[in-house]
């Protein structure tokens, strides 16, 4: 392990047109410049795996134009899922945890989370979570300040609520909830002392500074997010970006090496879209910073990479 690093390169006064300038580095200086700020803040061995379950699919009244979740898009063909019950979520959570993953994030397809039994049930899924000896994470829309509190008593680890991209793109791909909707939010995770897991999707056909911009408003909260999910569009079939190009792997080994270089101390987790990526891809992102990845077959309702090809990149990463 490390040894613990002073926190005198620590920034939270980056300009956009900083954060481009790196992001715009020869490539091989990028990777180089990120791996080294990696190896001065983590264990470049300690890669974590989180499992990700949804436990209340559908109907979002959202209109995130890469969500096949918003009611907006009847075109796509989902299935909803009422709330899961307690049994049923802790049962998945044990079967991630002896597959191997530590951390176990739960997401409901809500606008705002609810302030009924719903949000009982949550809590105590939260709790049994905990008591298998997982760190648990939340993506439940908006809550407030007693919500979140709720949620800290309940041994809540982390909140994830993602700004997605930049304020300056950010209405072209929402309309239904404002920029400064998701800061209030995560002011009140903040304020209730959880971890905040905050990041983004490239892919959506936004530009390099609008990237820029999102990781410059995420890097002017001090503390930084703990947790920092780079996703990359997974285009679905119904939804308004379904036409979208898939990502250039090399745009996001650079958006990886760029979150690491500006935010130094965060776990930085390569995310939706890492199916479409080789092995050798997935290994230029973990060198370029990336230290958790999402274990599991699904990502709520998209595919992730399967179980066996997980199991062969952990083995070539570290071989037996």
């Amino acid at each position: 392990m490390n040894a613990p690093a002073s926190d005198f390169n620590i920034r939270h006064d980056w300009t956009v047109d900083e954060i481009v300038a790196i992001h715009n580095l020869p490539l091989l200086d990028l990777i180089a410049q990120a791996n080294a700020t990696h190896r001065r803040y983590h264990d470049v061995n300690d890669v974590q795996k989180a499992a990700l379950l949804s436990i209340k699919t559908g109907g979002c009244p959202e209109d995130c134009s890469y969500c096949p979740q918003s009611a907006h898009h009847r075109e796509v063909k989902l299935d909803r899922v009422d709330l899961l019950t307690t049994d049923e979520v802790l049962a998945a959570a044990k079967t991630a945890k002896d597959a191997g993953a530590d951390r176990f994030c739960m997401g409901a397809a809500w606008r705002s989370a609810p302030k009924d039994k719903r949000f009982d049930s949550v809590v105590e899924m939260v709790r049994g979570v905990r008591e298998m000896g997982m760190e648990a994470c939340v993506t439940l829309g908006m809550i407030d300040e007693s919500q979140a509190q709720r949620l800290v008593e309940a041994g809540l680890t982390a909140y994830n609520h993602n700004l997605d991209t930049g304020p300056e793109f950010y209405g072209d791909i929402i309309t239904t909830r404002t920029y400064q909707d998701r800061l209030d939010t995560l002011k009140a995770v903040r304020g209730a002392g959880l971890e905040m897991c905050c990041g983004g999707i490239i892919g959506m056909g936004e530009s390099v500074r609008d990237r820029a911009g999102m990781l410059q408003v995420l890097a002017g909260f001090d503390p930084h997010p703990e947790s920092v999910p780079i996703n990359t569009l997974v285009a679905v079939e119904g939804t308004p970006l379904a036409q979208q190009q898939k990502v250039d792997p090399l745009d996001l080994v650079r958006m990886i090496a760029t979150t690491r270089i500006v935010m130094p101390k965060a776990r930085v987790r390569l995310s939706a879209g890492r199916s479409f990526l080789t092995q050798e891809a997935q290994i230029l992102c973990l060198v370029a910073g990336a230290n958790s990845i999402f274990y599991g077959e699904k990502l709520l309702t998209t595919n992730n990479a399967g179980v066996n090809e997980d199991d062969a990149l952990f083995t070539a990463l570290a071989p037996r």
